[in-house]
This record gives structure tokens, C-alpha cells and sequence, in this order.
């Protein structure tokens, strides 16, 4: 079993979706997803056990989602910069990062999409169908921005991601 990238984004919208029942179909629209991808999604983070099943239900482990989000998503999902692009802003650019750190002169990072009205270094998304998700969803959106600034952040936007994850994570579990 390998962990694939949409089975974090999956756990992140579980998240946002808190303790409230969900079906595998709306969880497949709302991430731009297929049922079957949603359900691969499930099976593999309950084997990597970073999602517990209980009866029909799956909830995201926190203890160990958090753990790997920390430490070890910066080393699984590295994301790629590329060229200039219009796009939807992500890590230190983007809220709740972006009231914490103060922007160089440098481009912003950006989710590469034509609608986007930031141009910035384009940065992959963790998951190619993210950033129409979070366009849906703004709590997702954050997760991801959060989880963006671990995965590709220097040591203090890292640090501020870090402690913003783990308030959100507690307010879960």
C-alpha cells in the first residue's frame, strides 16, 4: 500500500467537515473527485492509520494525522515550482498564513489557474482537483495553505503552519 496524495486531501476535508455524517458521492463532488478514488482514498488511510473505521463510519486518527502532516508530509509530497502564472494563492500567501508573515519581494506561491486573479511562482497543489475544492470550500482551503506552508516553507512560516494545523486539528478531535 503507498499513500497517495488525494488521501490526504480526502483527510483535510474531513476535517472541514467535522464530526458531521458524509457519504462517499457529495465527498466525491465536493474534491472534484470519482466515488471509487474517494473510497481508495478511505481504504488506504485507514491502512496507513491515519483514519480509523468504526462500524460503516471513517474519522481521520489525529493523533497520527497530525504527526505525519508535522513531519512527514514535507518529505512524501514535495511540491514542484515552476514558471510566472495567474493563480489562487497558498502557503505564507494566502489566509490564515499570510496575516502571520511578512512578504518578501519575492513572486507569491500560487495553484496554477487561468480564473486566478494573484500571479505568482506557480506551486503544485497536493492533489491536481485541490484548488477546486478549496474554491468550494474555505476551511479546506486553509488546511491545504497551512499544510502547503510545511511542505515547502522555511523554518519560521513552517513553525507558524505548525501551530495554526495543530489548533485546528484539536478543534476536530
Amino acid at each position: 500500500m503507498i499513500l497517495k496524495p488525494q488521501d490526504i486531501l480526502f483527510l483535510l476535508k474531513l476535517i472541514s467537515v467535522g464530526k458531521k455524517p458524509w457519504v462517499f458521492n457529495k465527498l466525491a463532488l465536493d474534491l472534484h473527485m470519482s466515488p471509487s478514488e474517494v473510497h481508495a482514498a478511505a481504504k488506504r488511510a485507514v491502512a496507513a492509520r491515519l483514519a480509523i473505521k468504526s462500524d460503516e463510519l471513517i474519522f481521520p486518527n489525529i493523533r497520527n494525522l497530525e504527526d505525519f502532516l508535522l513531519h512527514g508530509i514535507q518529505y512524501v509530497f514535495v511540491p514542484e515550482r515552476g514558471p510566472l502564472s495567474h493563480g489562487m494563492p497558498t502557503a505564507y500567501a494566502a489566509p490564515p498564513m499570510n496575516s502571520s508573515i511578512i512578504a518578501d519581494n519575492e513572486p507569491p506561491p500560487v495553484w496554477p489557474d487561468p480564473e486566478g486573479d494573484v500571479r505568482g511562482e506557480s506551486f503544485s497543489p497536493l492533489y491536481k482537483s485541490a484548488p477546486m475544492a478549496a474554491k468550494k470550500d474555505s476551511k479546506l482551503y486553509q488546511l491545504l495553505v497551512l499544510v502547503d506552508a510545511i511542505r515547502s516553507g522555511r523554518v519560521r512560516e513552517r513553525d507558524i503552519a505548525a501551530k495554526e494545523l495543530k489548533k485546528r486539528l484539536k478543534q476536530y478531535g
